[in-house]
């Protein structure tokens, strides 16, 4: 099986030869495969192996803040050309033995409430995470990659920098390309790369939790050979991932590429997709069997119905989520975090106006431990 390793003592500007952290067309491919092709990609976690274990909150302190997200690769699909649409299955996925989970000032869905730093150590063992910080608690094998995506063409870089551009002028949160901690270091990837914090087109930083083990992603293919990398290991998250982070950590996928030969130009497929054959989860998990859910619904502080504002509905349920947590005697830290990695914030109803509805769901199994 043909592989990219790395050194996991290592951070990735050490090893600048294993990936990158941008986005950009002219990053140089580690390896050469043909489709269907197994192949093994050892990837760091989401902070480039900063956060180690036994660290404290104040030991966050001057960590490197535009390391993310580290990514294995690119892979070079060979045969695969502009048009086609390129499938990656998602052989296996094993996670290293340590995770954290953290509250950064300024990020996350509640970052206007949460403004001090919190981190919480997990350990991972035999298919669960368990936390001495959050005693009781114990969270299933949900492993799947947080990012990974396709290189984009040089248009599709100016493209999407000047859109995000644009919204940061209207007052939206976007980061721009920056060199500071990028790998490669210099030159156009460093100073002309886009960050890979949010998703694109090229898919990225999607954080979606059904990409687990046997899950089928299809993405548009914008450069010769593709350019396929990899990163940022879940071993379980909260749809929403709303603290800003999941259970973060070190894994290696096994993945298997396919070319659909022409069919995101013959479809107008832009953006990407992703299937699974059978349960992403085992089922208890998945819907889950016990659970309890908390509501929201797009109503201010001060009483102001705000319609279809399905953000504000999210707020709520999470907020309401928080407090019930708070009931049983979690602190309201652990109460987001608890959130970030486990809770998952659906849409219940859409078109019920002027109140749409967002649930949130707690699994009550992961208080058996």
């Amino acid at each position: 099986m043909k592989s990219i390793e790395i050194d996991r003592t290592k951070r990735l500007k050490q090893e600048p030869h294993t990936g990158h952290n941008r986005w950009h067309p002219d990053v140089t491919p580690v390896l050469e495969v043909d489709p269907w092709e197994d192949v093994l990609l050892e990837t760091r976690d989401a902070s480039d192996g900063q956060i180690r274990p036994g660290m404290s909150v104040a030991d966050l302190e001057g960590m490197d803040a535009k390391v993310g997200h580290p990514l294995t690769g690119p892979v070079y699909v060979k045969g695969a050309k502009p048009g086609d649409l390129l499938e990656v299955e998602y052989v296996d996925i094993l996670p290293q033995p340590h995770g954290w989970t953290r509250i950064r000032p300024g990020s996350g869905f509640l970052r206007d409430l949460f403004t001090e730093p919190y981190l919480v150590h997990w350990e991972i063992s035999d298919g669960w995470a368990t936390s001495s910080q959050l005693p009781g608690l114990r969270i299933p094998d949900g492993s799947f990659m947080g990012t990974a995506g396709l290189a984009p063409s040089h248009a599709q870089v100016e493209e999407w920098r000047r859109r995000e551009a644009d919204l940061a002028a209207r007052g939206g949160i976007a980061s721009p390309p920056d060199p500071e901690d990028a790998v490669p270091a210099t030159g156009p990837v460093a100073n002309q790369g886009l960050r890979t914090i949010p998703p694109r087109e090229n898919c990225g930083n999607v954080d979606v939790k059904q990409l687990t083990k046997g899950s089928r992603l299809l993405i548009p293919v914008a450069v010769p050979g593709a350019l396929y990398s990899v990163g940022d290991g879940h071993f379980a998250q909260g749809d929403s991932e709303c603290c800003i982070t999941a259970i973060e950590m070190g894994a290696t996928p096994v993945v298997r590429f396919s070319v659909h030969e022409g069919e995101a130009e013959r479809s107008g497929i832009r953006m990407p997709r992703f299937a699974h054959p059978g349960y992403f989860a085992s089922p208890e998990w998945a819907a889950p069997r016990n659970f309890i859910a908390t509501m929201g619904y797009p109503l201010t502080n001060e009483g102001v119905n705000d319609g279809v504002n399905v953000t504000l509905a999210a707020r709520n349920a999470l907020l309401n989520m928080i407090d019930l947590l708070g009931e049983r005697g979690w602190s309201r830290e652990q109460a987001y975090v608890i959130c970030s990695v486990a809770v998952d914030l659906k849409i219940s109803n859409i078109v019920d106006l002027p109140n749409v509805t967002v649930s949130a769901f707690l699994p009550e199994d992961i208080f058996a431990g």
